[in-house]
């Protein structure tokens, strides 16, 4: 039985790796059950940047919620949750959730995890950035939640784009508290 729930968001953003590497990484969680939405700007995207299909990132995931069901579970604040991962995050869903426009399910679970005080986290994709988005991600910080841009962390050495994945995901889901198996982290001196 799952101890804690986690909504994973995919938005339209460049990057749709790191959402289907969340879920990867989430899968040898037991003790996670993952709530899965994805925007419709994320199918094509997952088409243009992956050979995946959206089919086989959805069943990677406990649940999968349509994008347009605004009844979900999970667009509720009594659905309790660890709280939401937008990997990546778009300039758009950012500024939605910013703005507390809950126009479709990323939106409106994101703007029901802020309003319940539970972790937000948004790997926001996009550079360089305007004054807009810098004050879209001043707005959510102000609320609570976590801008996380996906920075590779060079100083490991990284090997292969696989690695550059997992150690960012599994960087924002630590922030969750979730702990991934030999991820490496910064030790002072040579990795």
């Amino acid at each position: 039985m799952p101890t804690q729930r986690l909504i994973l968001g995919i938005s339209g953003a460049d990057g749709f790796q790191y959402g289907h590497k969340a879920l990867q990484l989430l899968q040898n969680a037991a003790d996670i059950e993952t709530h899965l939405v994805i925007s419709e700007g994320a199918e094509p995207t997952c088409r243009h940047e992956t050979a995946y299909r959206i089919e086989d990132i959805a069943v990677l995931a406990d649940v999968v919620h349509p994008v347009r069901n605004l009844g979900a579970a999970i667009a509720s604040g009594s659905f309790e949750t660890a709280g939401m991962l937008v990997a990546p995050c778009s300039m758009r869903s950012l500024a939605a959730i910013a703005h507390g426009l809950g126009d479709n399910l990323l939106t409106r679970a994101a703007d029901v995890t802020l309003k319940e005080r539970r972790r937000l986290v948004l790997m926001a994709r996009e550079t360089p950035l305007n004054l807009a988005h810098l004050d879209n991600m001043r707005r959510i910080t102000e609320m609570g939640g976590i801008i996380f841009p996906p920075v590779p962390a060079l100083y490991l050495r990284p090997q292969s784009i696989d690695e550059l994945l997992t150690h960012s995901v599994g960087r924002a889901l630590g922030l969750f508290g979730i702990r991934i198996p030999d991820l490496p982290h910064w030790s002072g001196g040579t990795p």
